[in-house]
């Protein structure tokens, strides 16, 4: 596929972006930035919602799992069923009861000053380096894809790829990027099922026979119950995706304000609700395309890359799945690589605006400029940060800085957890402590859990030991009221 080609494709795509940017961003104010003036349809924001989840990270390794994992995925996506639930009938009642912009102001009128801003720091610091991680990947794809060819300097490639968001968001906002998900969790979808259609196709399998041989298939296999000590062990996926969810959903204001942009709290509700289950569909077709792609290369005598996570861009850009894959997969990488980094650089820049600025405290006419200027600085901040992972250049430490974005989550669990379980105040100037130790002893923990824990290895429900040490921390802060 010539780079040319995929240079027009990418082109006409920002055009539309932009096109819808320019449509949904009339008569736009700091309101329709942040929450959508509360007007964004529910079913809407739903279907957009699965491009901002499945970022581009799991649209390239989501298949290729499935030649070392089988289908243990599914166990936690099951699990994000649950998280979804506790979502929409505990934490939305809570923000919209206290009429919340920022989730993290309720730790404000929860705790006190101290543990609203480590909350709101340790979203920012996590929000920063996933989307800039997200970004990075995708940036290498183009400068290998097209750029190199040309000559053109990886910063340039970053540069403009971060122009290119900023262009569409920094006027409509929330109220843009309700559209624009929606188109681009369209074109995510559309590469996978196209995908699936052209190696169906390729077998002459009908759909019946399609379903018959991703079943019969030894990569299908979904549930392991046999050692609790596995990490694909049932339960410690199925409460991590719970507890994933609870976390990096319910109490990361990327993705709540998204459903705070909804008329009301049963709207928000229908939302997160009919998202979760559209959700598995979408996962079970990944994994099922991860089946048919490993089918299709043994056939053909492809040899499986060393990464199983290369075997899909390896397919489909090599030419093997025809043209129209090839396009789809371009577009779809794309649309799920921005789908999550426009509305992370949306939330990014109401976080900073209400929870460090307290823009909501300046003049009217005052509001819309800074927020301007603050949203041109995290767009800087992304490129920033892309470029130092471009300077390290070590695959594995830049997978381990990503990694630890993740540990950032479980103050926020304890935080929230206690806040909402308890009913005991706590001494607020020492929370950021807590929230400092409690990552730290998570890692110490993971890290030599083989020799304390008789051969047990933490993977995924490492957030829930996370939020516990930090529930405990707090606990230990903790005072009745008088």
């Amino acid at each position: 596929m010539s780079s040319t080609l995929i240079l027009g494709i990418i082109l006409v795509y920002f055009a539309l972006l932009i096109l819808i940017s320019q449509l949904t961003s009339r008569g736009a104010n700091n309101k329709s930035f942040f929450i959508g003036n509360k007007n964004s349809p529910w079913y809407l924001v739903a279907f957009g919602m699965i491009g901002t989840s499945l970022s581009g990270v799991t649209f390239i390794s989501v298949p290729g799992w499935v030649g070392d994992s089988n289908f243990s995925y599914m166990q936690m996506v099951l699990g994000y069923l649950l998280g979804y639930a506790v979502i929409a009938f505990v934490l939305l009642p809570l923000y919209y009861r206290l009429n919340l912009t920022s989730i993290y102001t309720y730790l404000e009128q929860r705790f006190g000053f101290w543990s609203y801003k480590t909350g709101a720091f340790y979203f920012l610091l996590s929000r920063t380096i996933g989307a800039s991680f997200r970004l990075f990947l995708v940036a290498n794809v183009l400068q290998l894809a097209i750029f190199d060819s040309w000559g053109v300097p990886y910063a340039l490639t970053v540069a403009i790829t971060i122009l290119l968001i900023w262009i569409y968001t920094f006027k409509g906002g929330i109220k843009t990027i309700v559209w624009t998900d929606s188109l681009q969790t369209f074109f995510m979808l559309s590469a996978v099922g196209i995908t699936i259609y052209q190696v169906s196709a390729h077998f002459g399998w009908s759909f019946s026979e399609l379903s018959q041989q991703i079943d019969a298939s030894p990569l299908s296999k979904t549930f392991f119950f046999d050692d609790w000590r596995d990490g694909k062990f049932f339960w410690k996926q199925f409460l991590s995706g719970a507890f994933i969810t609870i976390v990096m959903t319910g109490l990361d204001q990327d993705m709540m304000q998204k459903n705070l942009s909804c008329k009301n709290l049963k709207e928000a509700q229908w939302n997160m609700l009919s998202f979760s289950s559209i959700l598995v569909v979408v996962n079970l077709f990944f994994l099922s395309l991860g089946v048919l792609l490993f089918m299709y290369a043994n056939q053909l005598g492809i040899g499986i890359p060393e990464r199983t996570d290369d075997l899909y861009p390896m397919l489909a850009l090599d030419g093997h799945l025809g043209t129209t894959a090839a396009i789809l997969f371009i577009l779809g990488l794309i649309a799920a690589a921005y789908s999550s980094a426009d509305s992370a650089l949306t939330a990014l820049t109401t976080s900073v605006c209400i929870d460090f600025l307290e823009i909501e405290k300046k003049k009217v006419d005052e509001q819309t400029s800074l927020r301007k200027k603050v949203h041109l600085f995290m767009s800087l901040m992304l490129f920033i940060v892309i470029m130092i992972f471009s300077l390290i250049s070590d695959e594995s430490v830049i997978s381990s800085l990503f990694k630890a974005a993740g540990y950032t989550y479980g103050p926020l669990l304890g935080l929230f957890a206690f806040g909402m379980i308890s009913r005991k105040k706590v001494r607020d100037k020492w929370i950021p402590l807590v929230c400092i130790i409690s990552p730290i002893l998570t890692y110490l923990l993971q890290y030599n859990s083989k020799a304390l824990f008789n051969g047990y290895e933490f993977s995924f429900e490492i957030i829930i030991l996370n939020g516990l040490l930090a529930y405990f921390g707090i606990w230990l802060l903790a005072y009745k009221r008088r």
